[in-house]
């Protein structure tokens, strides 16, 4: 950092070069911030409590969710509200500037929730999204099969819609003015739903089973991506009423240009499959000329929408993928990274790739135990601990997730001098609270003394 500000006084390095040292640095440099707890229980901890707070915080007696937290989703304008999605149906909003500093720690509080009501979701969430063109507005759905609209600072419901099964996934488009929003059911067409009529408008079919993902382009507002339980990856155009425009197949790394861009050996466009089961997770890069997919058969795969080709870069075989509910890798926003990085929820621990490389940059393995306990509408149960959800803080090197334990956990650039700072300053408090304790041992010798000193006689 240092030799950098000296080259950017002397001029000798530009300032976009600087900003691009800098965020590579504090993205290498990012760890779990044990230090920042989100407290969704109905009591405040005691103070008492808190003095054994690491123990505290790793049984269970803070959690966001008490039945697990099942997405996140962080507001792209302030980057200050954070939603929270849970398994036993609540919502809750949190604001990232309000903590509380006790102890040497930053406790966030609800600054709203929405619990089990005549209103609310019945069962667990399944996603959260805010309203892309304002954060006053937020859509949910649930494996209740309802999609709902909220107001986002006092969670009262604006809308919902009944699509008559368990809906996986939903997406709005950033850049469109149709306001359709589109949902992946368990029905095997797409739902898509007109915010301005509050109609389902019509259906897109033809995934051989459940949808699980669905993500809208950045690029042009009309194309629709979606990935299904069938293994299929398909691109629709909402403008055309006789199926998607084609598939992406796997074995296809030429694409619809062929060998010599003229269409020389092209594969036909209406079969074939992205991944050897379950496709849970699709996401666009921010160009929208590429996109990333998840799937059960343990793969994640980089696809060069323009032509439909494999980009074959080829992640290892550390990725793990097993559980049908949506599985989303996070890309990072390209102005910090400079190059493209993913950040993959890999079960117990989020794994930080270049893209397009699929080097392996960084373990961020998450604190905590493997197998967690957690309370819901059935009583008490044992689950196992895993990463549900990945959001990005919007202006910030900071990340969340979410965990099935129940806990919200961040994360934070974390040099070794402040690791070794925070560790300094912790045994200096230890120390006075040491020193406290002398004394007070100290007072109470000294009150034994005086009295066995005293001489007592009995008649």
């Amino acid at each position: 950092m240092t030799s950098n500000l000296l080259g950017r006084a002397l001029g000798s390095i530009s300032p976009h070069a600087l900003q691009r040292a800098e965020t590579s640095r504090l993205l290498s440099s990012l760890q779990a911030a044990p230090s920042i707890r989100f407290d969704g229980s109905e009591e405040a901890a005691s103070t008492e409590a808190q003095h054994d707070e690491d123990k505290e915080y790793e049984l269970g007696g803070i959690w966001a969710h008490k039945a697990g937290v099942n997405c996140l989703a962080i507001d792209r304008f302030e980057g200050r509200y954070m939603l929270s999605g849970g398994a036993e149906s609540s919502i809750i909003l949190w604001d990232l500037e309000s903590a509380e500093n006790s102890h040497n720690r930053c406790n966030y509080k609800p600054s709203a929730k929405a619990s089990k009501a005549s209103s609310a979701h019945k069962f667990g969430i399944t996603h959260l999204s805010f309203y892309p063109f304002d954060s006053l507005a937020f859509l949910s759905t649930s494996y209740d099969h309802t999609l709902k609209i909220y107001a986002t600072e006092t969670l009262t419901l604006s809308a919902s819609f009944d699509l008559n099964s368990v809906v996986y996934s939903h997406a709005l488009s950033p850049i469109a003015d149709h306001l359709l929003v589109a949902c992946a059911t368990q029905h095997p067409a797409i739902r898509l739903v007109d915010l301005r009529s509050g109609a389902s408008a019509h259906s897109l079919a033809g995934h051989q089973g459940v949808v699980l993902s669905v993500a809208w382009s950045p690029r042009d507002e009309y194309i629709l991506a979606s990935g299904g339980s069938d293994g299929a990856v398909k691109l629709w155009d909402i403008r055309r009423s006789a199926g998607s425009l084609g598939v992406l197949d796997m074995d296809d790394s030429v694409g619809v240009g062929g060998e010599d861009g003229r269409g020389k050996n092209a594969r036909t466009r209406n079969h074939g499959k992205a991944h050897i089961g379950a496709c849970n997770g699709v996401v666009w890069t921010e160009d929208g000329k590429n996109l990333v997919t998840a799937g059960h058969d343990e793969r994640v795969r980089v696809w060069d929408v323009g032509v439909g080709a494999n980009a074959l870069s080829h992640f290892g075989p550390i990725i793990k993928n097993t559980h049908l509910s949506t599985l989303l890798p996070l890309l990072a926003p390209r102005h910090i990274s400079g190059s493209q990085l993913m950040l993959y929820p890999n079960e117990k621990e989020i794994l930080m790739f270049d893209l397009f490389e699929g080097t392996l940059l960084k373990r961020l393995r998450a604190p905590g135990v493997a197998v967690a306990q957690a309370s819901g509408s059935a009583g008490q149960r044992n689950i196992r601990n895993r990463v549900t959800s990945l959001s990005w803080r919007t202006g910030d090197v900071e990340m969340y997730s979410a965990h099935s334990d129940g806990l919200i956990r961040a994360w934070k650039p974390r040099t070794k001098e402040e690791i070794q700072v925070e560790k300094d300053e912790a045994e200096h408090v230890d120390g006075d609270e040491d020193e406290s304790r002398k004394r007070k041992r100290q007072a109470l010798d000294d009150v034994f003394r005086d009295l066995t000193r005293q001489k007592i006689t009995f008649t």
